[in-house]
């Protein structure tokens, strides 16, 4: 099918679509999830994976507690990196560059910690978080139509989302974080959703730079425990030996 064929078809398709807003596309996010109730009763998510980049594979895992406490371990050689936001600062060991103690993250790495470390996701009592979000309109993932909404976080970094016009579920997020007045912009398509306590999560993941499409690195979930018990100490920097 020629492109002009498929944008008229995708054209017509939008046509016969009700209206949505913005507001209405976020609600039916978080009931395709599981609805909010559902989503408020998890305070806690481990999940444990692999990454692979090419031939390049490692072991991933991540613990995080409501309302933004994050860990994230990656496990290579028997050597673990770790990072980790506290609810204030981010911090990090990283033995694959020779530092095996603790220390504060930069700027960019601490943003994108705090971004990821809500718990709940952006959409989620975004108005309360002091977060606008905007509808603009279709959009194309893979060829595949999507609703797609823009969010402007309160510190001022922006997260576009594609919906799945069927689902609602998002197939695909981008994220520009803004430092010094340069852009830094990333992106994850999502699939493979399965139940966990009733709400839906993503066992696939694809995440990469748009600048470089094709370098993408595959994320296979392979475990997701809700209400797991954790101490909020564990997200704490530890004392240097």
């Amino acid at each position: 099918m020629c492109k002009l064929s498929k944008w008229v078809i995708g054209f017509a398709f939008a046509a016969l679509l009700p209206a949505q807003t913005a507001e209405e596309l976020v609600a039916k996010n978080i009931q395709a999830r599981g609805g909010l109730e559902k989503l408020r009763a998890i305070q806690t998510l481990r999940m444990s994976g692999r990454l692979q980049a090419g031939s390049f594979m490692a072991q991933l895992g991540q613990d995080a507690k409501a309302p933004d406490l994050l860990r994230q371990s990656f496990i290579l050689q028997g050597m673990a990196q770790i990072q980790a936001y506290d609810g204030s600062s981010g911090w990090q060991i990283s033995p694959f560059s020779g530092r095996k103690d603790p220390e504060l993250v930069g700027e960019e790495e601490l943003r994108g910690l705090q971004d990821q470390a809500d718990f709940y996701g952006p959409l989620v009592d975004y108005q309360a978080k002091g977060n606008t979000i905007e509808y603009l309109g279709h959009d194309t993932v893979d060829g595949d139509d999507a609703f797609r909404l823009k969010v402007t976080l309160k510190n001022g970094d922006i997260v576009y989302y594609y919906l799945d016009p069927e689902t609602f579920l998002e197939i695909r997020v981008e994220r520009q974080i803004f430092i010094h007045g340069s852009v830094r912009e990333s992106y994850t398509e999502m699939g493979a959703f399965k139940l966990v306590a009733g709400v839906y999560f993503p066992f696939s993941l694809v995440s990469g730079s748009p600048r470089n499409p094709g370098e993408g690195a595959k994320i296979t979930i392979d475990k997701i425990e809700a209400n797991v018990p954790m101490d909020a100490a564990e997200f704490k920097m530890p004392k240097e030996k």
